[in-house]
């Protein structure tokens, strides 16, 4: 469940051969009717000791040219109905009688399951589970959405020109460095979408130009945009390639003006040729610098490099059923293992004795440290250090815990992490997982350990997507090499 800075895709030939160009509607057929091949996800940044972000889902909107039935699909809200063909379309049979939600749903890759009923979503993520952990252990129901639309709070947009010279904003094209133009996603929120239309409305008249990867001109790379969904606060990160940025204090307020519902604008600067997102350097053009947020009745300080939880809706009902796997009554030690900035450690430290958290990403911890004083939680310490080391420390050391809390990147844990845990006499694992492949093959190690799993029950953090989110309570009974 975590993020890092997100990588792009390796560019692959010359940049002004592979861009999708918006055209007349015979170029349109044939851009829609092409099939792209599945990769990983790009374009939002993530936690650097996370998984990728590219777990969650691409998606930064497109602004594209759309035939007037696929722009009222677009654009409902809720549950979206695909408008019935007649006439000759209907005669001419299957091939025409449906369409996609999304026009640029082949193009861009990200939802794969977009067009797939919600029921059908959630029964085929949970046979992949039963699938997977066959053996290990019994699969619950996946806990699903009311609503599978718009839940994304963190949207990035990639900023480009088309070959006519058009300011485009969008998603980059599945293992390419094309742009897919992006007006709404159905998955991301609609006041994010429209903030990035507006920015990409004002460059022409601030004459800022668009960061060319080719020849290295132009100012405006990103666009990063994050919401509090309880707080509402809106931070708007404009990626730049240059720390000169002219005009800006009225670019800020042109920009306010057009929505003051935004709280924060922050500059960051990168300048680098690389396929990160977000660089090292950042300037506050307007606010605080940061949101605010709650969760599980916890406020959490967000910046634009630390990881949160993208669909805070599904985060709740997960840390609540992980919190009462591990059934905490006041007096344990935990370790929150991959701890971010702090948010679950920060609601357990209210149920445990004291709280450990670990996490490598510094700006992370920064903030962990804030949010603990925020909440007025003084049972919870964050150290900056590879978890897996940390608790290879702690083991060496001799100091004990008796619940971890892991939720590593999609990579999974590591050998030397989950020997640690048996080192250090846990009784109790809550695993949460990202990618079931890596938390089958992690779930046969431990079992060797002595850990026994209890149950999986299975999120759908990110609907329309292929991810799935599981939940795994283990418990030790007795090293099974002995």
């Amino acid at each position: 469940m975590q993020e890092k800075n997100v990588q792009g895709k390796k560019k692959q030939g010359n940049k002004s051969q592979e861009k999708k160009v918006q055209g007349n509607k015979s170029q349109e057929n044939r851009i829609q009717g092409k099939q792209v091949q599945e990769g990983k996800n790009q374009g939002i940044p993530k936690r650097e000791n996370k998984r990728p972000e590219s777990r969650a889902v691409k998606g930064v909107r497109p602004e594209q040219k759309q035939r007037p039935e696929q722009k009222q699909k677009a654009a409902k809200f809720g549950k979206p109905v695909l408008k019935q063909q007649s006439g000759q379309n209907v005669e001419k049979g299957k091939k025409n009688a449906k369409k996609s939600m999304c026009p640029v749903m082949r193009q861009c890759g990200g939802c794969q399951m977009l067009d797939m009923p919600y029921a059908e979503q959630l029964k085929t993520k949970r046979k992949r589970l039963e699938t997977l952990l066959k053996g290990i252990c019994p699969v619950k129901d996946m806990i699903g959405m009311e609503d599978p639309f718009y839940y994304r709070n963190k949207v990035h947009a990639v900023f480009d020109r088309d070959r006519r010279g058009n300011i485009i904003s969008g998603i980059y094209q599945e293992n390419t460095h094309n742009v897919v133009p992006v007006e709404k996603c159905m998955i991301e929120d609609q006041k994010a979408d429209e903030i990035i239309g507006t920015i990409r409305g004002m460059l022409k008249s601030f004459k800022i130009r668009t960061f060319d990867e080719d020849t290295g001109y132009g100012l405006l790379r990103h666009v990063l945009i994050r919401r509090g969904f309880e707080s509402g606060e809106i931070m708007v990160v404009l990626v730049t390639a240059s720390p000169v940025f002219p005009s800006k204090n009225n670019f800020v307020k042109a920009l306010r003006e057009k929505h003051p519902e935004i709280t924060t604008i922050v500059q960051n600067i990168n300048g680098r040729g690389t396929s990160m997102v977000l660089g090292e350097k950042e300037h506050v053009l307007y606010g605080k610098g940061y949101i605010v947020d709650t969760l599980c009745g916890c406020s959490f300080r967000i910046s634009s490099r630390s990881f949160y939880q993208v669909n805070p809706v599904q985060t709740e009902k997960l840390y609540t059923k992980a919190l009462e796997l591990a059934g905490l009554t006041g007096k344990e030690t935990v370790v929150d293992a991959y701890c971010g900035i702090g948010t679950i450690g920060i609601i357990a430290s209210k149920k445990a004795g004291n709280v450990i958290g670990v996490e490598l990403n510094q700006d992370a911890v920064r903030d962990a440290i804030n949010n603990a004083k925020m909440n007025q939680i003084s049972n919870i310490r964050f150290f900056c250090n590879d978890a897996g080391r940390f608790l290879v420390n702690m083991a060496e050391a001799g100091e004990k815990a008796d619940v971890v809390i892991m939720d590593p990147p999609r990579s999974g844990s590591t050998e030397e992490f989950m020997d640690s845990i048996a080192k250090m006499g846990a009784k109790k694992v809550v695993y949460v997982s990202c990618n079931p492949e890596t938390l089958a093959r992690d779930l046969a190690y431990m079992k060797k350990l002595g850990y026994k799993a209890k149950e999986a029950v299975g999120f759908d953090m990110f609907p329309a997507t292929e991810h799935v989110e599981t939940v795994i309570m283990m418990t030790y009974c007795g090293d099974k090499r002995k």
